[in-house]
């Protein structure tokens, strides 16, 4: 079937009140910046629908991009008709035929949002329903659980007809919610994390500790890997690369060893602040997750909160293991989050690390330290690199 439109349907977007007008707008920002390679597409709308106007260009491909647009629900290619019955009950009858395999069972849903169409919407389910049966005598109607729905849009825009409904991602569109600042490291949780903030209408910029030669320069690309992944979400991620070297140096040298995951955190959480009081995030993201680990108990967590002022969001807070692994397959980051290049949390790992860590305690062995002057080296020296939905260049094995 030669489709004309890709008709888009938006949930949470609907409930905005005053708001609506500015969020379907970032919605129809996200629309073309997903489709601009499609040159002949079109891209309008009207109050509660968009519209993508193929004009010739393949729905199939067209559709596997919407899928990574949030703040749509649902999408549905669809045959732009004329209004009169006899065009609607002859194009119906088209696309139930070209469905393969043959449903069994149909009905007809009509929505009449142009009132001013004579024809009632149940009225014309039954008329449409009618033709299909006589012309179709192998199938029968069932309201209850069909095999196919014949969906009939009369609008004042146009009347649409289609067979198939494609669930979205769901969510706000990106943009809407402010800018956030993810930490993110080479795991499973935090790439997962970012992806859940999207979805939610974050801008996404992200922020990684690289202790070289600790770690890797393949544990670096993969991490800037993972964020590619992201772009295909939410577009250019900006990644602060921050040296972290000197710190963790310092931490191992002067403080007791089963503090020195928290500790190491603290410093994470103050030069993530500078970095997202430099860049205009209004929070902090990362891929915690309740009691997964010694550093993400409540007593860690509170420990390490208390050395910024920022909103800190974990968006995995309540989910565990198998629940965000699930998500990772989903979004193609899991198979880069397990190749085996440790980060800087990884490296230095005590043996016995505080699960319940005191924020008066740490806070007394980070006296023997030059907080300040260590967190400034770091900021300074942090490298922003623009990480873009574009396939990256090869890179020549370092191994």
């Amino acid at each position: 079937m030669n489709y004309d439109v890709i008709l888009i349907r938006y949930g949470e977007l609907a409930l905005k009140g005053r708001n609506r007008d500015q969020f379907e707008e970032a919605l129809a920002r996200s629309v073309k910046s997903v489709l601009r390679s499609f040159f002949k597409v079109k891209v309008r709308r009207n109050y509660g629908r968009m519209y993508v106007e193929l004009h010739g260009e393949d729905a199939h491909e067209v559709m596997e991009r919407l899928k990574r647009v949030f703040g749509i629900s649902s999408f549905s290619p669809t045959i732009h008709v004329e209004p009169d019955q006899e065009t609607i009950k002859t194009r119906a009858l088209e696309l139930i035929r070209q469905m393969d395999p043959q449903p069994r069972t149909f009905r007809v849903v009509t929505r009449r949002a142009d009132k001013r169409y004579p024809t009632p919407s149940m009225e014309m389910n039954r008329i449409v329903g009618t033709h299909i049966l006589r012309a179709l005598p192998q199938i029968k109607v069932d309201v209850h659980e069909p095999e196919a729905i014949v969906n009939i849009e009369i609008r004042t825009e146009g009347t649409y007809i289609s067979c198939e409904t494609i669930p979205g991602p769901g969510g706000l569109p990106v943009g809407v919610s402010g800018k956030v600042l993810l930490l993110l490291s080479g795991g499973i949780d935090s790439p997962v994390a970012g992806w859940m903030m999207l979805k939610r209408g974050v801008t996404l910029e992200a922020i990684h500790f690289h202790s070289y030669p600790f770690t890797s320069e393949r544990s670096l690309q993969k991490v800037r890997d993972l964020a590619h992944k992201l772009t295909k979400w939410g577009g250019t991620v900006r990644l602060h690369v921050v040296p972290f070297t000197e710190i963790q140096t310092a931490i191992r040298e002067k403080c007791p060893e089963d503090y020195l995951i928290t500790i190491m955190r603290r410093f994470m959480m103050r030069i993530s602040e500078r970095v997202a009081a430099n860049t205009g995030a209004k929070a902090l993201a990362t891929g915690e997750s309740l009691g997964q680990v010694a550093s993400q108990t409540l007593e860690s967590m509170d420990t390490i909160n208390k050395v910024i002022s920022i909103p800190l969001l974990r968006p995995l807070v309540a989910m565990d293991k198998i629940e965000i692994t699930d998500i990772s397959r989903k979004i193609d980051t899991y198979e880069l989050s397990i190749l085996p290049y440790e980060d800087c949390c990884t490296v230095f790992t005590p043996k016995n690390p505080v699960t319940r860590p005191k924020a008066y305690l740490a806070a007394r062995f980070e006296e023997a330290l030059d907080v300040e002057a260590l967190v400034e080296a770091a900021v300074e020296g942090t490298v922003i690199e623009e990480i873009t939905s574009k396939p990256r260049e090869e890179i020549n094995d370092l191994f």
